[in-house]
């Protein structure tokens, strides 16, 4: 009697393997998640093969130079910056976002630009050749050298890419590729995770950088394994709003870059349009003299960026009064409040309040818990904060202000955007240049003495107007 294969549980969320089913991962914990999968033949313990000997590939790292990685430029300054100074020949990209976020029209925008001095093949499984060529004459995209394969079958992609040789290669999307050897259908978990391997592979081999287009659950994450992340080299998230205009382009991984850059995108009829000023974008249209906003600075890798906060406090008819925030941790917005309740005595308990962060932009760094607590402050006693303050700085638990990173370039982003008074941490007086007292900066210690600022600021502007 044959001896049965053995079978493995594979979690799809975080790649836990278990020998048995289990209503939830013992990895993550999440429901329903355990797949069934059989594991390749001859990886147990016990199988036998012969000696591998690779003891002349071994060499020390004295040995090894430093060449220079060969990049290309994708034509798009946004996408070069996240990518870390562009696409490195034999990386592979892993690119997620929501349905309709704009994933195919960025990938198909950049063919423009490779396709002046390179081959690009874009394989899709989900579009017809026709569809992409309307698409294509919308966004303006000609090229004699970008070609279109319409395909499924992954080992057929990869045979094809070796003989034809092209310079990029786009694979939209990965969830609907399948390998025929496979009994499971596209987009289960065995075939994500065998199809990213199989093209990583690919793209190793023929030093031919590939993008994958992924989808994301109703989590946010890009649907399958979390071991397809793994197996990449890049993986990028597009993201925003479905009713909004606006795009950020984020790297989670980057092997050849840093993860902490960003791009910003304008969706307009015609294709994404790169935004190169965020600041000046997230502050236009600004309300002046209007209680309730504070401008803060976040720095996003070597970028800092001015956000407008807003905040809304009217007296709640509930029992229980509404805590919504946009943009921003809800639970960190809750701590905030305590503080203000707490050490300084004013009372948000029959009031609903809501924060907003505008444009669809997420603060999600200490330096903004300081024009929060001013914007929660503002809101509850409808007083208006000077139109060309900013305020930067991390709050604590005891009403306490204290130093963020990257003060400088914060600092100075306030000036170039025309800003005239800075509140900083006091500890971070000592680090600003020169340059930076062309703007009003008080170094405050506390929130309470952020009031008094506010205070005294408010005095000359009514010294002014009398």
């Amino acid at each position: 009697m044959a001896k049965r294969d053995r079978i493995e549980y594979v979690c799809t969320e975080c790649g836990f393997v278990s020998p048995k089913w289990n209503g939830s991962c013992p990895g993550c914990g999440k429901w329903n998640t355990l797949e069934e999968t059989v594991p390749a033949a001859g990886t147990g313990a016990g199988g036998s093969r012969p000696l591998t000997d690779l003891s002349s590939r071994i060499r020390p790292i004295t040995g090894i130079t430093a060449q220079e990685e060969i990049r290309y430029s994708t034509g798009c300054g946004e996408l070069d910056r996240v990518l870390g100074g562009g696409l490195v020949k034999g990386s592979i990209v892993l690119l997620g976002g929501e349905p309709g976020i704009g994933k195919s029209t960025l990938l198909l925008q950049i063919c423009r630009y490779l396709g002046k001095g390179h081959d690009v093949l874009y394989v899709s499984g989900e579009e017809s050749a026709r569809q992409i060529g309307l698409r294509a004459e919308r966004l303006g995209v000609k090229s004699d050298r970008l070609y279109i394969l319409t395909e499924t079958d992954a080992q057929a992609i990869a045979d094809t890419v070796g003989i034809a040789k092209p310079d990029v290669v786009i694979i939209d999307s990965i969830q609907t590729m399948q390998l025929t050897t496979l009994s499971s259908t596209p987009g289960s978990l065995t075939q994500v995770r065998e199809c990213t391997d199989l093209f990583m592979h690919m793209a190793k081999r023929l030093e031919i950088p590939t993008f994958l287009v992924g989808h994301v659950n109703k989590d946010g994450a890009i649907a399958g394994p979390k071991v397809m992340e793994h197996i990449v080299d890049t993986v990028l998230f597009f993201e925003g709003e479905r009713h909004m205009s606006y795009r950020v382009l984020r790297a989670v991984k980057n092997r050849f870059g840093s993860t902490n850059e960003i791009g910003v995108f304008d969706m307009q009829e015609k294709g994404l349009r790169e935004v190169e000023d965020p600041s000046l974008m997230l502050l236009a249209g600004r309300p002046l003299g209007v209680s309730g906003t504070c401008i803060a600075c976040v720095t996003e890798g070597t970028r800092p960026i001015l956000a407008e906060v807003q905040a809304l406090v009217a007296k709640s008819g509930f029992t229980s009064p509404r805590r919504t925030a946009t943009g921003f941790d809800l639970n960190r917005m809750s701590l905030l409040l305590a503080v203000l309740e707490k050490r300084f005595g004013l009372s948000y308990g029959a009031f609903d309040v809501y924060l907003n962060i505008v444009g669809g932009f997420k603060l999600d760094e200490p330096a903004g818990d300081l024009p929060v607590t001013l914007a929660l402050w503002s809101a509850l006693t409808d007083r208006a904060l000077p139109d060309k303050l900013i305020a930067i700085g991390e709050v604590g638990l005891a009403g306490e202000i204290r130093n963020v990173s990257h003060i400088v370039g914060r600092v100075e982003e306030a000036r170039r955007m025309g800003f005239e008074v800075c509140i900083v941490p006091k500890q971070a007086l000592a680090a600003l240049p020169k340059s930076s007292r062309a703007l009003r900066i008080f170094g405050v210690s506390s929130i309470r003495q952020a009031f008094r600022v506010l205070e005294k600021l408010a005095g000359e502007t009514a010294g002014k107007n009398s």
